[in-house]
């Protein structure tokens, strides 16, 4: 125990990183950062929050999170204070720190968005086309009765030069 609590202060004062710059970031009451440092783990909340604790104190010093854990929860068993009984409520917190972790975009969503884009775009080319470019191509084309009128007046004009 004393030696893991040793460890974790002499990493901290190797990095130069006060108790106070511990606490302002992770937001830990000082005295829980040195219970933790002095291995008086009886003055640290129980269950998940000793963890929650320590994880936050990992980061801030840029120290990897698996192996001072199992050494933390071994200090925890050789002073009497594991958590037996909290196995339950020690997989709930892992995962619901796993789902904050793995932040995965909201995809489903975007695509309905993009489909309904789409059909308002098929919506509009088809009312310009219904209403602008078809009206005035029926404007330019030449009418029925105008190719029967040149037609019968080149016959007629064909019948009356004979």
């Amino acid at each position: 125990m004393e030696r893991f609590c040793d460890e974790l202060r002499l990493e901290r004062e190797q990095r130069n990183v006060s108790v106070e710059t511990i606490c302002s970031v992770t937001k830990i009451s000082p005295r829980h950062v040195e219970a933790l440092e002095s291995g008086d783990f009886a003055q640290l909340p129980g269950g998940v929050f000793r963890k929650g604790i320590l994880r936050s104190y990992l980061k801030v010093l840029g120290l990897e999170e698996a192996p001072w854990v199992a050494r933390f929860e071994a200090s925890l068993a050789a002073s009497g204070l594991a958590d037996t009984g909290n196995a339950d409520w020690t997989e709930f917190a892992e995962n619901v720190r796993r789902m904050r972790v793995s932040t995965r975009p909201q995809t489903e969503r975007r695509w309905l968005g993009v489909a309904g884009m789409f059909m308002l775009l098929a919506l509009s080319v088809w009312l310009v086309w219904a209403y602008v470019v078809k009206e005035r191509l029926e404007i330019v084309r030449p009418g029925a009765d105008v190719g029967v009128y040149q037609g019968s007046s080149n016959s007629s004009n064909s019948s009356g030069n004979r």
